[in-house]
């Protein structure tokens, strides 16, 4: 049937029909916030190019946990900034380091907050990549070993999920086989399946102080022409025991998330990156959009994508108007 008989603006004549028929819905539960830990007390360092996002100490840290708790986030992904760094990342996987320490305070005070540790060595080694170099370029596998034992250190403490983001061959099925070896065999693996060599993960950096002392990241990170490349690595990971597949970032690689759904039954994960949300509060501040409608519409579109769960900067502020 077409026009006159057929009029689809019939199911949008007001809220409520609307409301009706409506296709994807996004959550509260479906979004994940990022947050930074830093040394010392009583520290909240702005991070210029994210407004609104700080390296908090582990104090206040917790004090920021307990408000996003009340306001229903249940669920943040941790970022460490050390004390000091190494050449291999080695710091970062001892309990007393710097995530250990907030997970186990957040515990203290918030035992139901879900706590997901992202896994890499970008923030801990002195040359800010992201494993063990070798002439020049990160060793694939001397990294694993640092990786691994991340998370060994991560699951002890009492994190909830440990998330590599390092894109290293063959680091989840390490990790899978080293949390099992040592009984934690029920902490679940989100891999970072397929991770662009981004321009969208400046303000990161800047967040994590991770950036690269030479060179770049594109060895290992997937150069973002390819989406094909995204599917065997997402094959890859399930084969190697990941329990989440992830795609970042999220905006410029909607078709990958898109693809990687249509291809597997698996729970989806995307990164709504720093550089994606910093253009947003930038245009914000200038008065050139309505930042909640454009947020509520990135995040939707993520989900409409085919992402179970959206780990965003955004969270903070959209969860309560769900």
């Amino acid at each position: 049937m077409t026009y006159p008989i057929t009029r689809l603006r019939r199911l949008r004549r007001n809220e409520t029909i609307r409301a009706m028929v409506e296709e994807t819905i996004l959550r509260p539960a479906d979004l994940i916030m990022p947050l930074f830990v830093c040394p010392g007390t009583k520290v909240k360092n702005p991070i210029k190019s994210m407004p609104g996002n700080y390296q908090l100490s582990v104090d206040l840290l917790v004090e920021n946990c307990k408000e996003l708790y009340g306001k229903g986030v249940k669920s943040i992904l941790l970022f460490g900034i050390p004390e000091s760094k190494d050449d291999t990342g080695m710091v970062a996987t001892h309990d007393d380091a710097i995530v250990q320490r907030a997970v186990i305070a957040i515990k203290k005070v918030l035992p139901d907050m879900y706590i997901i540790a992202d896994i890499c060595n970008c923030e801990y080694t002195t040359h800010g990549h992201c494993g063990t170099i070798v002439d020049g370029d990160v060793h694939n596998d001397l990294t694993l070993d640092t990786l691994s034992k991340q998370a060994i250190s991560f699951a002890r403490v009492g994190t909830d999920m440990v998330a590599p983001s390092d894109m290293m061959d063959g680091r989840v099925g390490h990790m899978r086989a080293a949390l099992d070896a040592d009984g934690y065999y029920n902490t679940p693996i989100m891999a970072y399946s397929a991770k662009y060599a981004s321009a969208f993960y400046g303000p990161f950096r800047d967040a994590a102080e991770s950036t690269p002392k030479f060179g770049n990241r594109a060895t290992y990170q997937m150069n973002p022409s390819n989406s094909d490349e995204a599917l065997r690595e997402v094959e890859l990971d399930i084969a190697e025991g990941a329990d989440i597949v992830m795609v970042k970032p999220a905006l410029s690689y909607l078709d990958v998330i898109r693809r990687v759904k249509d291809n597997y039954n698996m729970p989806l994960a995307a990164y709504n990156v720093s550089g994606e949300f910093s253009m947003v509060k930038a245009a914000a501040a200038n008065g050139w959009i309505d930042e909640e409608r454009i947020v509520r519409e990135i995040l939707t579109s993520i989900k409409r994508a085919g992402a179970d769960l959206i780990i965003s900067y955004h969270t903070q502020d959209i969860i309560h108007k769900l």
